[in-house]
């Protein structure tokens, strides 16, 4: 097993060569450093928002999708689970 990965350089990672990588998770690493640099900072900024840790739930999306083209749809879910931030 080679040395870990500095997530930070990754994430940065703009231009270059395609990283090699083994298989599984790896793979889908590579492919996000494949992508073009405006899709990786939407995806750091996605990332972002997803660990301040404030979601709708899937329950709460399911009811409200169930409703759709019903006479009594639902309004739009709003935030319902409230986890820790994963960073700060």
């Amino acid at each position: 097993m080679g040395k870990p990965q500095s997530t930070e350089r990754d994430l940065d990672f703009e231009e270059g060569g395609d990283p090699s990588f083994a298989d599984g998770a790896d793979s889908d690493y590579a492919s996000f450093l494949r992508r073009s640099p405006a899709e990786r900072r939407l995806l750091k900024q996605r990332i972002a928002e997803a660990d301040k840790g404030v979601f709708i739930s899937g329950e709460a999306m399911h009811r409200w999708i169930e409703s759709w083209g019903t006479e009594n749809e639902l309004p739009p879910p709003k935030l319902d689970v409230f986890l820790k931030p994963r960073r700060s």
